[in-house]
C-alpha cells in the first residue's frame, strides 16, 4: 500500500485490539503503593490479550516484575520514567536515573527532554541530556517525552521531535501527563510528520487524556495514513493510559465504548 491510496476505515473492534497490543499500561501517582502496582500488573491479563508494556516508577519496577512473572505475563515490558515529570536540564541526573532503571530491571526508559532548554535555545543542553540518556540505557528502548503541550507551537513540536530523533530515541512521546495540555491530535501530527520525514524507523507514544477506543482509534488513523497501513505495530506506536483499558475490554466484550473524553 502506498501512502497515497486511501486509508480503509478502522472499525472500533479492531481499533480495541490493537489500543491493547500498543498500550503502556500506566500508574504514575504520587501515592502509588506495591498493592496498587501489583493490581496494575494483573489487569494486563485479559481475555483478549495483553498490553505491550507496564510503566511505574523505578521503585516499583522489581515488584512488578515479580507480578508479570508470576502471571505468566513475562512478555509484558517493564518501562519507567526518568527526568520526571519537570525536564530537568543536568545530564549527570538523567545518567545517574537511568543507569539505576536499567539496573533494576526496566526494559524501556521514558526521558523527559528539558524542554524549557529548548524553549530558550539551549540546545546544547538538550543534547548532553539525551546523550546521557541514550548512553546510560545500555540498548534499552528509549522513549523521549517532548511534554507537547508546554512546547505549544508547531515549530517547538517539530524541533524537539527532530533532536529526539537525531538523539536516537527508540520513540517520541507526547505528554509527562502531569501538565495542563497532554497529548493532542494536533500535536501528534506534527510528530509523526517528523518521524515520516526521517525515515519512520522512530516510534511514537500518545500520552496523557487517551481514555477511549474512539481517542485511540483517531490516532491510530492518523498514523495509517501518514506513515502507511502496517507502520503503527507495538515496536512503532504505544498508548501510555490506565483509564483507557476499561473502554477497551467494554468495546471488545461486546458493551457499548463511552463518548470520546478528557484525561
Amino acid at each position: 500500500m502506498r501512502l497515497d491510496d486511501p486509508v480503509p476505515e478502522l472499525s472500533l473492534h479492531g481499533a480495541a485490539l490493537r489500543a491493547l497490543a500498543a498500550m503502556d499500561l500506566t500508574s504514575l501517582g504520587e501515592t502509588d503503593t506495591p498493592e496498587r502496582i501489583r493490581n496494575l500488573c494483573r489487569s494486563a491479563l485479559t481475555p483478549y490479550g495483553a498490553p505491550a508494556a507496564i510503566c511505574v516508577y523505578p521503585e516499583h519496577i522489581e515488584g512488578a516484575r515479580r507480578v508479570l512473572d508470576d502471571e505468566q505475563l513475562s512478555q509484558v515490558r517493564i518501562a519507567t520514567v526518568v527526568n520526571f515529570p519537570e525536564g530537568a536540564e543536568d545530564p549527570l541526573r538523567v545518567k545517574r536515573e537511568t543507569q539505576r532503571a536499567v539496573a533494576a530491571g526496566a526494559d524501556e526508559v521514558d526521558v523527559v527532554m528539558p524542554y524549557r532548554a529548548l524553549q530558550r535555545g539551549a540546545l546544547e543542553v538538550v543534547q548532553a541530556v539525551l546523550d546521557a540518556a541514550r548512553a546510560a540505557s545500555a540498548g534499552r528502548c528509549l522513549k523521549v517525552i517532548i511534554e507537547s503541550g508546554e512546547l505549544g507551537d508547531e515549530d517547538s513540536i517539530r524541533r524537539a521531535s527532530l533532536l529526539a530523533i537525531e538523539a536516537g530515541a527508540d520513540f517520541i512521546k507526547t505528554s509527562t501527563g502531569k501538565v495542563p495540555v497532554n497529548a493532542t491530535l494536533e500535536a501528534a501530527e506534527i510528530m509523526l510528520s517528523a518521524i515520516s520525514d526521517c525515515g519512520g524507523s522512530c516510534g511514537f507514544k500518545a500520552a496523557g487524556g487517551i481514555r477511549t477506543v474512539e481517542d485511540a482509534r483517531q490516532y491510530l488513523a492518523m498514523a495509517d495514513r501518514l506513515l502507511g497501513i502496517g507502520w503503527a505495530t507495538p515496536e512503532r506506536l504505544r498508548f501510555g493510559a490506565s483509564g483507557l483499558l476499561q473502554d477497551v475490554l467494554a468495546v471488545l466484550s461486546g458493551s457499548e465504548s463511552s463518548d470520546s473524553g478528557g484525561y
